[in-house]
């Protein structure tokens, strides 16, 4: 019997034989009524005996779930809908406290672990098949101190969290461009956003990290305690532990700034992209610039140049003329607007549900050769909605060496995302092959990929990814993680 029959069964037989809905706090007695079958790190069928699971129950502060509680499907639903995982058991920790127990218990019965932040991981590893599944959803506090323009941000927060605390102060830091995306998952890939030209990576702007290592152990990572664990946190995704709250340095920005998107036919695709290229050579570092594509079902097409400009308004209007005046746009909606707006604006577009497939790749530049084979690429379909973003990155970026942090990519011009939405399970087949083709037919033009849009890549290509900072990063992964206990991600295999 395959994994996820054997699982599917048991579990459904042992919801039959009375499994509750784990719910406990102080005063409260958990029930289990039944083993627990699971799935360990390499993929075999286990038991956990109910003796064992109330205790780990009793440990928490949170709530922890099975199979058919109240509760349960909702906390396993992941942004992207392609992936229906069932965990066997889900912790929702209240601390870190809790987090440290459920460490434990997945170190302790080899279990198959995944941590779940915002849940937007787009290869959907925020849920496990079988295993312990670390949800932090309910630790989203943002804290401000506006004296030291520091923001201390729980592992679970949303950048709406953090958005909604700073932005009324005229402070922000980089963060990305979907408000629902978790903070945590972000910061540990690198984290590119409307201010990183400006600012840097939401990275480069962390200041500590306090994170719960395989061994259980609460850490404070920064540059002066844990400095090694601290460069490996800044780039090196999951691998290290659960982080259950991050500080941030925060920048002063007024609300209201100059952004929107020009829009154009997509016949016109190459001659906007070209200009775009163009016009990012000088751009402002205070420009935030990319170059869309937006093929619909209905079979409409657009190019787009998406714009903030978050410096001064006047300045701005002066810099951007030659866009704001090229071609003859079908929308002109490049304004005075809130950055608060523009920071919920894909919201929609990419709501939670919905089915996805991405693929990344960094450019290190872009020729006429590039963008004509892009464009030649699009074509209209109703089995999904196609997207391709060109993002400018480079500006402050470019301010630290290669190797100050574990973010290996520094070089590049832009940030390559071709990607398909889509709501029928039927067309996913489809649509993912659909996907690697098109990606594939421009691979050969990019280096690299950016950690946060990993999908399916494999290991060697994840491997070649950190390029020189990966035996860094595996001496960092053979020291707290071991066990590759934290394997759910862009993973650096241990050696010992």
């Amino acid at each position: 019997m395959d994994r996820r029959r054997f699982l599917s069964s048991t579990l459904a037989g042992a919801a039959v034989a009375g499994f509750p809905h784990l719910a406990f706090g102080a005063g409260r007695r958990l029930r289990v009524r039944a083993d627990v079958p699971a799935m360990t790190l390499s993929g075999a069928e286990t038991i956990l005996p109910k003796a064992v699971v109330k205790e780990l129950g009793a440990s928490l502060h949170g709530s922890l779930m099975l199979p058919g509680g109240e509760g349960y499907d909702a906390a396993r639903a992941l942004w992207n809908g392609m992936f229906d995982r069932k965990p066997a058991l889900i912790a929702q920790c209240s601390g870190p406290a809790d987090v440290a127990s459920a460490v434990n218990f997945a170190r302790e019965h080899n279990l198959l672990l995944a941590v779940r932040g915002g849940g937007h991981s787009i290869a959907g590893k925020s849920v496990c098949e079988g295993g312990l599944m670390i949800d932090l959803q309910h630790m989203n506090g943002v804290h401000v101190d506006r004296q030291r323009r520091v923001a201390r941000v729980e592992g679970g927060a949303l950048l709406s969290n953090l958005d909604h605390e700073t932005l009324p102060l005229g402070l922000a830091t980089t963060s990305g461009t979907v408000s629902h995306t978790g903070a945590g998952g972000l910061t540990l890939g690198g984290g590119i956003g409307r201010l990183c030209r400006q600012h840097g990576l939401t990275s480069d702007n962390l200041l500590s990290v306090d994170v719960v290592t395989a061994d259980g152990k609460l850490r404070r990572a920064a540059a002066d305690e844990h400095d090694e664990l601290f460069w490996g946190l800044r780039g090196g995704g999951g691998n290290f532990g659960v982080a259950t709250s991050f500080e941030y340095q925060l920048h002063p920005l007024d609300n209201e700034v100059l952004g929107g998107a020009m829009m154009y036919p997509i016949e016109q695709a190459s001659e906007v992209l070209k200009v775009v290229n163009d016009f990012s050579r000088k751009a402002h570092r205070e420009l935030s610039l990319s170059g869309n594509l937006l093929m619909m079902r209905n079979g409409r097409g657009f190019v787009m140049m998406s714009i903030t400009y978050s410096g001064d308004v006047r300045k701005g209007e002066k810099h951007l003329r030659p866009l704001l005046e090229y071609g003859n746009p079908v929308r002109k909606g490049v304004q005075k607007t809130l950055y608060s707006t523009l920071q919920t604006a894909n919201d929609q577009q990419l709501a939670a549900g919905r089915h996805y497939y991405m693929k990344s790749g960094y450019l290190p530049e872009i020729s006429d050769e590039f963008i004509d084979e892009l464009v030649r690429r699009v074509e209209p379909s109703d089995k999904r909605e196609q997207v391709v973003v060109m993002t400018q990155l480079g500006g402050a970026i470019r301010d630290l060496p290669d190797d100050a942090t574990a973010y290996s990519h520094r070089y590049g011009e832009f940030d390559l995302m071709i990607g398909a939405a889509w709501d029928d399970a039927a067309a996913n087949d489809a649509n993912v092959t659909w996907g690697r083709d098109y990606f594939g037919a421009v691979q050969d033009y990019t280096k690299g990929f950016y950690t946060n849009s990993l999908m399916d890549e494999s290991a060697d290509a994840i491997h070649k990814n950190y390029l020189g900072n990966y035996p860094r990063l595996q001496a960092l992964k053979n020291e707290f993680d071991p066990q590759n206990l934290f394997r759910l991600n862009a993973n650096i295999a241990p050696t010992v």
